[in-house]
């Protein structure tokens, strides 16, 4: 039987790269999916590919960093499916790379509001109608970057993927007793629009000891592991996805 079957999941930042791999592998996996960025067309484009390929997709347009956003999602998922079983809340930014004294406040503010209070509204929505159904996986996308190691011109990314290590810590504390796993997950760097361009590529696959940086489905299968049964007695824990990159800090040369 297929991993997630019949149950309902629901993909941030779903439009592209990590997100867009998740969901169409979770859909091969069973699931229904309310898919939420804040692109409506990339968005549906991503749906069509779900539901041409078998699987069931509605679609949410909206900001992550808004609360409406996230429990929209939820009222989507319940009304149209009638369940909700796991938040994949996968949505960021990295901001303007700048030396910390030199970002202003209002793009400090983005980044922690579309990295890190997203996930905290996400959850706030989330969570009430797992514990009606005694059961629930939120899967939060971290990164390296404020984890295993600080990159130049990221310190408002670095804070904000730091902070949601201990975000699922204290989900797993209030909420693990009525069935309730939160994780986060920790990819290295990833071929997405996010990594720039091929220079910037390279850069980072010199960082990591095997040489090359991820695919967007090598994140989705680890991102399914925590969704899934599989991960059962998984929760508050940090699932490095980063291809060694935390392991050693020597640069290829």
């Amino acid at each position: 039987m297929p991993l997630l079957q019949d149950r309902t999941a629901i993909i941030s930042g779903a439009s592209s790269g990590i997100g867009r791999a998740a969901a169409l592998l979770f859909a091969r996996e069973g699931a229904n999916l309310v898919l939420v960025a804040r692109g409506a067309e990339p968005l549906r484009e991503v749906a069509r590919e779900v539901e041409s390929a078998g699987g069931k997709a509605i679609c949410h347009a909206g900001d992550v960093s808004l609360p409406e956003t996230h429990l929209t999602a939820v009222e989507l998922a319940l009304s149209t499916f009638g369940r909700l079983d796991i938040g994949f809340n996968n949505a960021g930014t990295v901001g303007p790379i700048q030396p910390l004294a030199e970002i202003a406040l209002a793009d400090w503010q983005d980044v922690l509001a579309t990295n890190l209070t997203s996930a905290f509204l996400a959850a706030k929505a989330q969570i009430p109608p797992m514990i009606e159904r005694g059961t629930g996986s939120l899967i939060f996308t971290g990164s390296f970057v404020g984890n295993s190691v600080g990159l130049p011109g990221m310190g408002a990314y670095a804070a904000a993927k730091a902070g949601l290590t201990g975000l699922v810590k204290a989900i797993t504390a209030d909420y693990a007793h009525l069935g309730i796993r939160a994780n986060a997950l920790l990819p290295g760097g990833t071929d997405t629009a996010m990594a720039g361009d091929e220079d910037q590529k390279a850069w980072a696959a010199s960082l990591h000891p095997v040489r090359r940086i991820a695919r967007p489905e090598e994140i989705a299968n680890a991102a399914l592991f925590l969704a899934s049964d599989m991960a059962s007695f998984v929760n508050g824990s940090c699932l490095w996805a980063d291809g060694g990159n935390s392991a050693t800090k020597i640069q290829a040369p």
